[in-house]
């Protein structure tokens, strides 16, 4: 094994779930909910991009990542909502899930497909600044491999590469 693949596989860290929302529809505010369902086909349940696109069924961002816009914008908190992602954690960094897959909980099976990019309402959600703030900063998306229930609370960890799962 080279060393740069060690590396990579080395993830000791477990993150944790802190936050979840769900968005309803285009524009709306974020229903905060303590769990949702995650299916392969509808991505989290009861939000809008529900079975759209394979690779944004769920955006993550890092808590670490909003004190850090926070800092940056000079405001007390970035609300969680209004970054307009599906899941917070902390603990853990979600860009070392480069094209890998990762467990929340018991059963949900997530893989990383790329960086969730900020979009213009940045700056409108959290004022002058807001999407440059953003930017570095504003999580992932990722696609279900396998469903189940995430909660606020499950542990969020990296699985081994040679890990192949199937619905």
């Amino acid at each position: 094994m080279s060393n740069m693949k060690a590396l990579l596989d080395s993830l000791p860290q477990t993150g944790r779930v802190e936050w979840i929302g769900l968005r309803p529809a285009k524009r709306a505010d974020l229903n905060v909910v303590p769990e949702v369902e995650v299916t392969t086909k509808e991505g989290l349940v009861g939000d809008r991009y529900g079975g759209r696109s394979g690779n944004r069924q769920v955006t993550l961002i890092q808590a670490e990542h909003l004190e850090v816009v926070a800092k940056l914008l000079n405001i007390k908190r970035a609300e969680p909502s209004l970054a307009r992602r599906n899941i917070i954690v902390s603990g853990i960094n979600l860009l070392a899930f480069s094209k890998r897959q990762f467990q929340i909980g018991e059963s949900v099976i997530l893989e990383m497909t790329g960086i969730c990019h900020p979009c213009s309402r940045m700056e409108e959600n959290y004022g002058p600044g807001g999407y440059n703030a953003m930017r570095g900063h504003s999580g992932i998306n990722a696609r279900v491999i396998q469903g189940g229930r995430i909660r606020v609370g499950d542990a969020v960890n990296l699985l081994p590469q040679t890990t192949v799962l199937e619905d």
